[in-house]
């Protein structure tokens, strides 16, 4: 499977002691990295109200990250469409589709990618909770979009003055109901692996799956970078946010408090050729020749190194200055499949 395609999903994490952003910058240093190594695709997620991720806007990151790099396609992954006016998000997908011609991709999910109170905070009317209408909303983006709105539909003439050109349009989820839906709207399904191990016995076949990756000269060096995850898992079910910590505060951490190992949270975690072999396993089980990585470290230079190696472990065709670019611009400025919190 070195035909495989390699994407990036980069949630911004922020590292104990730097700011959101340090960590912005990290990720438009990684996206220019992903561009030179050959990476398919590189999408921006979106969370709101935490002290670990600073990506809450993937609409105002990808431009900047679209302008910082040349080849790689750049989208949302995803927009929360619940918190948006379906024809605004047609609005800034266009725009940004006229802007970067071929590039653009609009991944769409239905969760709200935060917590009840900050679900709240991001509603227009706050005179009630809203309703889940997500079906109706985006068959109304895709009626934008594609220009099916029905003739006596109040809004269709406003497909009028959007830009001819189209992003993309993905359905991200975790559930069989995202399937569902994306083979009802006929649009490219993203199934989530690191948030359900469990999706192959329905998402099969996705045209992507995303997975929590972490890829080191070593196995042991692996597992350790990823007991910072592994820690930030643990008290999120416990209701505790924090930032991303070091290894040796994590280790400290899992040791003294142990990781409750029955999430449902999993990773493919070693070497260059066990993270190959595990993400082959995990692609074939999806019936998909694309894998997104999600990958948080709390040093980003280990970050940047671990898609480094993904990418020569499947040799991907970049053009190798990634390195040597990212250095002088910070000097001038078979796999182990394991739960994420298993010790």
């Amino acid at each position: 499977m070195r035909g495989m395609q390699l994407s990036v999903l980069d949630q911004s994490p922020i590292a104990e002691g730097a700011t959101a952003a340090d960590a912005l910058a990290n990720t438009l240093d990684l996206a220019r990295l992903a561009d030179d190594l050959g990476y398919r695709r590189y999408w921006l997620a979106e969370h709101h109200g935490g002290p670990m991720l600073a990506g809450f806007a993937p609409e105002v990151l990808i431009p900047s990250v679209a302008a910082a790099t040349s080849r790689i396609r750049v989208g949302s992954g995803g927009v929360m469409l619940p918190h948006y006016s379906p024809f605004k998000v047609a609005e800034v997908f266009t725009l940004l589709a006229a802007m970067y011609p071929g590039r653009i991709d609009l991944g769409l999910g239905r969760a709200s990618g935060t917590d009840p109170r900050t679900t709240f905070a991001l509603q227009r009317d706050r005179s009630r909770a809203m309703e889940d209408d997500f079906p109706q909303q985006l068959a109304e983006l895709l009626g934008y979009l594609d220009g099916t709105l029905p003739q006596d539909h109040p809004f269709a003439s406003l497909t009028n003055w959007l830009p001819e050109q189209r992003p993309e349009v993905w359905l991200l989820g975790s559930s069989p109901q995202s399937r569902i839906w994306a083979t009802e709207g006929g649009l490219r399904y993203a199934f989530a692996d690191f948030i359900n191990p469990d999706g192959s016995s329905f998402a099969k076949p996705a045209d992507a799956v995303a997975v929590w990756v972490i890829c080191a000269e070593t196995e042991q060096e692996a597992q350790r970078l990823a007991s910072s995850s592994r820690m930030t898992f643990s008290l999120l079910r416990r209701g505790r946010l924090i930032q991303v910590p070091p290894p040796e505060k994590a280790l400290r951490y899992l040791e003294d408090f142990g990781s409750s190992s029955n999430s449902a949270r999993r990773g493919v975690i070693g070497d260059p050729d066990q993270v190959r072999a595990g993400l082959e396993d995990v692609a074939q089980a999806y019936g998909t020749d694309e894998v997104i990585a999600v990958t948080i470290t709390y040093d980003h230079e280990a970050r940047r190194r671990s898609y480094e190696l993904l990418a020569e472990a499947f040799g991907l065709g970049g053009d190798g200055a990634g390195s040597e670019r990212a250095a002088g611009d910070r000097l001038a400025a078979p796999a182990q499949v394991a739960r994420a919190d298993d010790a």
